[in-house]
């Protein structure tokens, strides 16, 4: 899995799927225009943004190019590894995984493909507010060495400001998407976890679109700003968001031959969408961070550790011990927001679509300094804080947040694989090189040096798309930047009501940005802003130019260096499966265990009933755009598909038999508080091959039925 780099974090089961969601804005059928991705990922990937223009280019030649998309990564630490070109970010994943990698190109392209398919005349309206218990600072001693005025002039040490996109049809008057963007940590679902998961802000999405539907669904309808047209007032219209499939899913209504359902959206279902902004430093496990030998809050020590031991300190999300529940928790305070401006979003957006994008040799950008100083950017490095990972993760054993020293083991270790040149060295200060990623280039280039700078325009609201992950001041600092240079630069047109959004882990990605204070105490954030203590201020100099470029309407930009396509050199140590048979006597899709009955016969909401089957491994056929697993109601003399492996409440595990080593699938369904009473039952879907040569067979099996009272 991608995130928490965990060798032993294997993926195991879905909890729910991941998508890609986009919107594409034009002036005209002709005219300028723009396509955003909201992609459920750790982060984008360099390799996948080049792969997926190479397919755009062959199907619309140049409308869509480098310059005009914006591929972000939600950021979840849920899914999976193996998608990027560079070798740290794979080496979890024990290299590339081109199966992963394929689904991922395929799903922007197919999300782009049907966002262009069904462009139409509209409008856009804009609204922010604030989300206050969504987030919490995990470096709250790093962000104290910002200057005190300057922390003085905002009320909380993380972003709690959240803008929402509300995307209005021209001819019905009617909604057809809304995308996000507020910053907190993918980091709901723990390190242990093993299950496909689009963390909070994925869970987020699911319930937004899923309120729309069942909204829409009772005839609510709502006029161009989004607004509702009928009396029932805001507060109302959230207390019942809170209990409309919060839990569950709409029906399954459309499937394929293989019966798999098809979500392939025709421009009528509605696009909820999550965004990542600048989120370094802000974590999701809101009840703060505790040691778990003792159950003592960690304390305020810039290590984050418990007697010494990294380890023991972790955060806890709000539904502690629950993750899933953290999740649902997280999710659900973002989405009641979004419905929030949603139903509030007045501001119509007008103007040009505009964009600028450039590349840069970020190991080597000279920067200038206050007082007419200059300095370097330097190759990419890590120090031991990066090591020692966050309170939402640690790291490995032996290693702290805060750490400035290395000892004589680890530098041995350093050294064996690559030794960082005296340049790097005092380029990199006070960050001491645990990894010199910028300078290790066997079996390939470990860390990227060309990245991508990237702005989006829709009328007066602007978006960075940048390349990592910046901390909370460090996000505000360019915000301010870029929209100060936009003003004094753009007689007029950019004004203070221009709205600036940061785009987080967009189109490649080059690990974190803090502050030149952050940098000096080397907490997890610091040691790992690669390029070095002037990393933030190259980003703010480099978007000021194009903000400048912009706001002086001057369409040329130098383009600089392109970023290596590194596919044919990529290594790959994870095997495909084998082919395997069902043991002696059954057949895929059977039942190892059938549903177990409580004595009272009938199951209620909030139980979890279960099934499990035996099934072969699921990477034979992924069944995208399908599901492996579903729950269907008795209606009539038919089964009804009712939730199904995207839904929050119906959980897909897969397992190998201790006895017999063949693989199981457990079909387990929380209950939702929506579900209608009736007669259940699981059904199983999956695809097997008997060689690795052999032909793809499929197979389903159904478990026995059963009544939720």
């Amino acid at each position: 899995m991608m995130g928490y780099g965990n060798f032993d974090q294997n993926t195991a089961g879905i909890h729910f799927r991941l998508r890609a969601r986009a919107f594409i804005v034009a002036e005209s059928q002709n005219g300028p225009r723009i396509a955003f991705v909201n992609l459920d990922a750790g982060m984008a990937s360099q390799l996948v943004t080049i792969k997926v223009l190479e397919r755009l280019s062959k199907r619309f030649g140049n409308i869509y190019n480098e310059d005009n998309i914006a591929i972000s990564g939600t950021h979840t630490h849920a899914g999976p590894g193996g998608y990027m070109q560079y070798v740290l970010y794979s080496v979890t994943s024990l290299g590339f995984v081109h199966q992963s990698f394929d689904a991922i190109v395929t799903a922007i392209e197919m999300s782009i493909l049907q966002a262009h398919q069904n462009l139409k005349s509209g409008s856009i309206f804009i609204s922010s507010g604030d989300l206050d218990n969504a987030g919490v600072n995990r470096s709250p001693t790093a962000y104290l060495c910002n200057p005190r005025d300057e922390r003085e002039r905002y009320a909380r040490d993380v972003d709690t400001l959240m803008t929402l996109l509300n995307f209005v049809d021209g001819k019905s008057q009617k909604s057809i998407g809304a995308f996000t963007w507020f910053a907190t940590h993918g980091t709901s679902m723990s390190n242990n976890n093993t299950l496909i998961s689009g963390d909070n802000k994925g869970a987020a999405a699911r319930f937004f679109e899923d309120w729309f539907t069942s909204i829409s669904t009772n005839s609510t309808t709502f006029d161009a700003q989004g607004t509702h047209k009928h009396k029932t007032n805001i507060h109302t219209l959230i207390a019942k968001a809170l209990t409309i499939k919060a839990t569950g899913g709409q029906p399954c209504n459309q499937t394929s031959s293989q019966g798999f359902k098809v979500r392939k959206n025709d421009g009528s279902r509605f696009v909820g969408a999550f965004c990542q902004s600048n989120v370094g430093d802000a974590s999701p496990n809101v009840l703060g961070a505790f040691c778990t030998d003792t159950g003592l809050p960690c304390g305020s020590s810039i290590h984050s550790s418990c007697n010494g031991n990294d380890q023991l300190c972790i955060g806890r999300g709000p539904g502690y011990p629950d993750e899933i529940k953290s999740t649902k928790i997280i999710g659900e305070r973002q989405y009641l927001k979004a419905v929030d401006l949603f139903m509030s979003a007045k501001e119509q957006l007008t103007g040009k679509i505009d964009y600028r994008h450039v590349y840069l040799n970020f190991t080597n950008i000279e920067v200038k300094l206050a007082g007419n100083k200059t300095a370097k950017t330097c190759p990419a490095g890590l120090g031991p804080g990066f090591a020692a990972g966050t309170t939402d993760g640690p790291g490995a054993f032996g290693f702290q947040q805060g750490d400035k020293k290395i000892n004589e083991f680890w530098k041995r270790v350093r050294d064996h694989l690559k030794k960082p040149s005296d340049y790097q060295v005092n380029c990199q200060k006070p960050k001491p090189v645990l990894l010199s990623t910028g300078e290790m280039f066997f079996p390939y280039a470990w860390a990227p040096a060309i990245v991508p700078l990237q702005i989006l325009r829709i009328g007066n609201l602007i978006l960075l798309s940048v390349p990592g992950e910046f901390t909370t001041m460090s996000g505000r600092r360019l915000r301010e930047a870029v929209k100060q240079t936009l003003i004094s630069n753009s007689n007029g047109e950019f004004k203070n009501d221009t709205h600036v959004v940061i785009a987080g882990l967009t189109n490649t990605y080059s690990q974190y940005i803090s502050t030149p204070e952050e940098y000096g105490q080397q907490r997890y954030e610091a040691a790992s802003t690669l390029y070095g203590p002037h990393t933030l201020s190259a980003y703010i100099q480099e978007f000021n130019k194009l903000a400048e470029s912009m706001a002086k309407g001057r369409k040329t930009v130098t383009k600089g260096p392109s970023p290596p396509d590194l596919s044919s050199v990529q290594l790959t140590l994870l095997p495909d499966p084998t082919g395997e048979s069902p043991p002696p006597g059954v057949k895929f899709g059977d039942m190892k265990h059938d549903i177990s009955v409580p004595k009272s016969g009938f199951f209620s909401k909030g139980d979890k009933p279960s099934a499990v089957f035996w099934s072969p491994n699921p990477r034979y056929d992924l069944l995208t755009e399908g599901t492996y697993a579903v729950v269907e109601m008795l209606q009539g003399e038919k089964w009804v598909p009712a939730y199904d492996d995207d839904d929050f409440c119906l959980i897909f595990k897969w397992s190998v038999d201790d006895k017999s080593t063949n693989g199981l699938a457990t079909l387990e369904w929380e209950v939702p508080k929506s579900a209608s009473k009736g007669v259940y039952r699981f059904r199983h879907f999956g695809s097997s091959k008997k060689t690795i040569g052999s032909t793809t067979e499929y197979f389903t099996g159904a478990s026995s039925a059963f009544t939720v009272s």
